[in-house]
């Protein structure tokens, strides 16, 4: 089992922290709850930051000929300039964000699908927009993991949040604490992992990493960062993670018996055919891993991206779902 360094997440604080919805909710995140033991969380409530205090009446944005502004229709505040400012000086006072988690559609805190008013009393939508602390968080940090709750239910985009979540930590540890030979020893660890993701940006990575030029430790890491955030920046297609299955394959080729291959070549086939999960076919090779010993296999990300707990069963087809016999 691998260890993981614990990832710097900014939340919102409505979000399993507190009860700081305009009506003094606070919203369950089954995502946030579980993150809490692995995560160094830092709660925000822009809303509250800026004077508005719990319960308090809702705020919208509107776009009326003055432009695009966050007001309170009860009270008549416009409380843009307020959020701007919070916005940017909050995003200035965080070091060694790893990612952010934030409300769903809030016009503060939402990345998208926020409603835009044509005015504080009008009722229709006439477009829809990123709150104002999202939107900053957006501009600012759009190379990191950035999701909302909402996004986070889907088990694919999840994934790929958690994946990129903690390759990010286990990467600025090594910028932060490291050495040329730690950095060497990311990158081999991860090199299924971005051979999933991206090959001409692993391509990439790899002459980095030789360092042929001999260039300082300092250049070196801030070339590979780059070029590490653009390789995450898309989720892998399912085509990519089979090749790199059957290159894990490769290694035990010559010691499995026929058998054994015709049963992991009918999960890969049932995974390309959309008919399973990843799971049966992971997991076989997870098993030759360990029954062969083969310590490269092992020590690569690819297999774990992210602490085991985190991986959930989908509850239709858990065992554990409702009984429908009885």
């Amino acid at each position: 089992m691998r260890e993981f360094p614990q990832p710097k997440v900014v939340v919102s604080r409505c979000l399993e922290f507190g009860h700081c919805r305009y009506n003094g909710d606070m919203i369950s995140s089954p995502v946030v709850a579980k993150l809490k033991n692995h995560v160094d969380f830092l709660p925000v409530c822009p809303e509250v930051e800026i004077g508005l205090g719990v319960p308090r009446d809702p705020v919208r944005i509107i776009r009326d000929k003055e432009g695009y502004r966050l007001v309170q229709p009860s009270s008549g505040k416009d409380v843009t300039e307020n959020m701007k400012a919070f916005s940017s000086s909050f995003l200035d006072s965080i070091e060694g964000v790893d990612g952010f988690i934030l409300k769903f559609r809030s016009p503060s805190c939402g990345l998208k699908d926020v409603k835009v008013y044509p005015s504080a009393d009008g009722q229709g939508v006439v477009e829809k927009s990123s709150g104002y602390f999202g939107g900053a968080v957006l501009e600012r940090y759009s190379f990191l993991p950035v999701e909302d709750e909402g996004r986070l239910r889907n088990a694919r985009i999840k994934e790929h949040f958690l994946t990129k979540l903690f390759t990010f930590a286990a990467f600025r540890k090594v910028k932060s604490e490291g050495s040329m030979k730690d950095l060497i020893r990311f990158h081999t660890q991860n090199k299924f992992l971005l051979m999933a993701y991206n090959q001409a940006e692993l391509r990439k990575l790899g002459d980095i990493t030789a360092n042929r030029e001999r260039k300082p430790f300092e250049e070196l890491i801030s070339d590979y960062e780059k070029h590490l955030y653009s390789a995450l920046s898309r989720a892998p297609r399912y085509t990519s993670t089979i090749n790199v299955l059957m290159h894990a394959f490769g290694h035990f080729s010559d010691q499995l018996s026929g058998r054994e291959k015709t049963l992991f070549f009918d999960w890969i086939q049932k995974y390309r055919e959309g008919r399973t999960t990843l799971c049966p076919a992971i997991n076989t090779i997870r098993s030759w891993i360990t029954r062969f010993e083969t310590d490269y296999l092992m020590n690569q990300t690819f297999f774990e991206p992210y602490p085991e707990d985190l991986m959930e069963i989908d509850p239709i087809e858990s065992h554990l779902r409702e009984d429908l016999w009885k």
